[in-house]
């Protein structure tokens, strides 16, 4: 797939992903759905894998950074999500989560000397505004006391742990390790953790036989993870982290027009606001910088020279008799 698809498919499914989440919530532990969701992706892609004929042998040095790996993306940082939104609302989630484009920016510039345009910088302050005043309203009549600075800070926590993920994700696509078969035991050590976290806070282990809890299960395992996931650490490795990682910021605008049409969810001036203002940094971090078009034209022209000279090279050579 092209970077345009992958990104689209990133942005829709993890976009519907929030409504899908909420059927989740209930009689089920968090960390229990958690297990559920990301030992079935896992157990699909192991599948996948083995149909394929694709290796899944990995030396230990490299199952160490594919246990850092899934550990980071999926296991800590959904503990520290979820820990969160015990004391502050979806919204105060969100828009922390949403910082991990800028984070993810300090990230590439840190381990990978990443160059980050000035065209990045505006993109995500223009997202970041977005999402804030997308948010007004919920957040607005919000009083800033003790339990809502812890919420907010286990949330940039787990943040700081999904960037990390997002790096070494990275790392492992410049080791030449498959997208597909990290990922496979990237979410297999994510489930282990979770679940032995699980054991450890004497979390109960049921499950709910209802229509919305396994659809939505089998929506987040497969749409949700294994197939967004794929989509987006792709891209990570194509286009670097800096851009690729503004789908965050993405989530929550599609998240509302969903919203729209399933829950009768009303617009006002903030929501419009926020909608265009996300759209358009949207524009700026994606768009080619001119520095970057430059090159591809300069590169372009000089493959054209070079083969305008090969032909004239060839015309001069003298006929065999």
């Amino acid at each position: 797939m092209n970077n345009t698809v992958l990104y689209v498919l990133t942005v829709l499914i993890w976009g519907s992903t929030w409504i899908a989440i909420n059927y989740q919530l209930g009689e089920v532990a968090p960390e229990a759905s958690l297990v559920y969701r990301f030992g079935l992706a896992a157990a699909v892609l192991f599948l996948f894998c083995r149909i394929k004929s694709l290796p899944l042998a990995f030396s230990l040095r490299q199952h160490a950074q594919l246990m850092a790996f899934g550990l980071c993306l999926f296991g800590v940082n959904y503990y520290f999500l979820y820990l969160a939104q015990q004391h502050i609302n979806s919204a105060l989630t969100c828009i922390g989560f949403s910082t991990m484009m800028i984070i993810n920016i300090l990230n590439a510039r840190f381990w990978y000397k990443t160059k980050i345009t000035k065209q990045v910088y505006y993109g995500a302050a223009l997202g970041l505004f977005g999402i804030i005043t997308l948010f007004w309203p919920q957040i607005n009549d919000i009083n800033i006391g003790a339990d809502t600075l812890l919420g907010l800070s286990l949330c940039l926590i787990g943040t700081v742990f999904a960037s990390g993920g997002n790096m070494l994700s990275i790392k492992n696509q410049q080791m030449r390790l498959p997208v597909m078969q990290t990922n496979a035991w990237g979410m297999a050590y994510g489930t282990i953790f979770m679940a032995l976290l699980a054991v450890l806070r004497g979390v109960e282990f049921n499950f709910s036989l209802t229509l919305p809890y396994v659809g939505s299960l089998l929506y987040l395992s497969i749409f949700g993870s294994v197939i967004a996931f794929g989509c987006y650490l792709t891209l990570l490795g194509r286009i670097g982290a800096h851009k690729a990682s503004y789908a965050t910021v993405m989530f929550p605008a599609v998240a509302v027009v969903i919203s729209t049409f399933v829950e009768g969810f009303i617009w006002d001036l903030t929501t419009i606001t926020g909608f265009i203002c996300i759209m358009l940094g949207n524009l700026v971090v994606l768009s080619p910088s001119k520095q970057g078009a430059k090159k591809e034209a300069d590169s372009k022209n000089r493959q054209q020279h070079v083969s305008q000279e090969e032909i004239a090279e060839k015309d001069m050579r003298p006929a065999k008799a």
